[in-house]
């Protein structure tokens, strides 16, 4: 690991998480170790007329603080949003007594694709039958920029705030932003992450694409059929080194690396060489300072749809090369859907509890695995190797790609 400067090294301190398998890390990685998955039919909207009737939803707690008083008002995606920040916060000691931040002001870097989509939604639907009610409240809350305004008003602190709409690979690169704040010495202290709700427009759009798988989610299989939605959220508190050490915190893990290019190739289809994507984690590598042979694990972006995973595939045999078949590697999806701009935060936290625990998560659902990569697929028994690094990495619309690197603390 590179140790040549404090102030430029990128600690986790915090992390939290609101995901279909649960309400919090530790529940959600418990359930997801386990091999559990979170398809279910949709029963928030209506989605009558679709190929596809199913999705992975987050079931809140009735009795959820988040959801009470005006909170209840706001939308989902905020609602979301509120416990991933707040078990965030809390684990980086940054919270009072009052649940309120403890340092007044707080830089953010946000991703996310639909942001309060429901609300526009809804605006939409009283527009169209002449009602006007109430219509100033919901495009309002509608933008992205309200959620994250919503997050300061919880927790009361301010700060710049930017918000990453990079379709699939939009938590990845507020993740990386972050970093690269701190590392340019902008800043000693940002929350970093992703939130997503589902909705009805992103819903029948994918289903329209015939994205959709209608059976089971079955990443890097030669009979994959399409995706899975999912929805949630997921936060890092990131801080330098310095920053970490004078406050006595505990460091997680450090974020050694981050690359993020784009490949022009199509609006929706990545380039089947996959040269992009391998020449983002070769930047990421040099970055962190490892090679491809101290990688350990991989949370892939794996979405099961033909075009991505075989993309995948072949930049992962462009990077590992003779080293791929000492790779592990899996995508998550399979268990708690396509989370969309929240994706690439949630699969970093569970790339995260990888290297902490040293437990991998089975790669679900997978019958006849792509020849290629068939050896490097995770199985129920496989762990960790000792010292090695783990990266988190995703592609989105438009030719996007990054790729997120953690490191063990010594």
């Amino acid at each position: 690991m590179n140790q040549s400067s404090v102030k430029k090294r990128v600690v986790v301190t915090g992390m939290g998480m609101v995901s279909p398998l649960g309400m919090g890390v530790q529940e959600s990685w418990d359930a997801l170790v386990k091999g559990h998955d979170a398809q279910a039919p949709v029963d928030r909207f209506d989605i009558t007329g679709c190929r596809c009737q199913t999705a992975a939803s987050v079931r809140l707690p009735e009795n959820s603080r988040n959801i009470e008083g005006k909170i209840k008002h706001w939308p989902r995606a905020t609602q979301l949003a509120i416990p991933a920040v707040e078990e965030a916060l809390n684990q980086a000691r940054w919270l009072d007594t009052s649940g309120h931040f403890a340092g007044g002001k707080l830089r953010m870097s946000l991703g996310t694709t639909g942001g309060g989509m429901e609300f526009g939604e809804e605006f939409l639907r009283k527009a169209l039958v002449g009602k006007r009610f109430g219509q100033l409240a919901l495009a309002a809350r509608y933008q992205p920029q309200q959620q994250a305004l919503d997050l300061q008003e919880y927790f009361g602190f301010s700060g710049p705030v930017m918000t990453v709409a990079n379709a699939c690979s939009s938590g990845a690169n507020a993740i990386g932003h972050g970093a690269d704040l701190i590392r340019a010495g902008e800043e000693e202290l940002v929350l970093v992450g992703g939130f997503e709700s589902l909705s009805e427009l992103i819903y029948v759009g994918f289903d329209c694409l015939q994205a959709l798988s209608t059976e089971k989610c079955r990443p890097f299989d030669l009979n994959r059929s399409g995706l899975m939605l999912g929805e949630g959220a997921g936060f890092l508190v990131l801080e330098s080194a310095d920053s970490a050490e004078r406050r006595g915190a505990k460091i997680l893990a450090y974020l050694t690396g981050y690359g993020h290019g784009t490949d022009l190739h199509h609006l929706t289809q990545p380039s089947p060489d996959g040269e992009t994507l391998a020449k983002v984690m070769r930047a990421a590598a040099n970055q962190a300072m490892v090679t491809s042979g101290q990688i350990g694990y991989v949370n892939a972006h794996g979405t099961a749809t033909l075009m991505n995973d075989a993309a995948e595939v072949a930049s992962y045999q462009d990077f590992f090369g003779t080293d791929l078949p000492e790779t592990k590697i899996s995508s998550t999806k399979a268990a708690i859907g396509h989370a969309l701009g929240a994706a690439g935060a949630l699969e970093a936290i569970f790339a995260l509890q990888a290297l902490r625990t040293g437990k991998l998560p089975p790669q679900l659902n997978n019958q006849s695995p792509l020849p290629e990569i068939a050896s490097s697929l995770t199985g129920t028994r496989d762990v960790l190797r000792t010292n090695a690094h783990v990266m988190s990495v995703n592609l989105g619309f438009g030719g996007s790609n990054a790729a997120l690197i953690f490191s063990a603390h010594e």
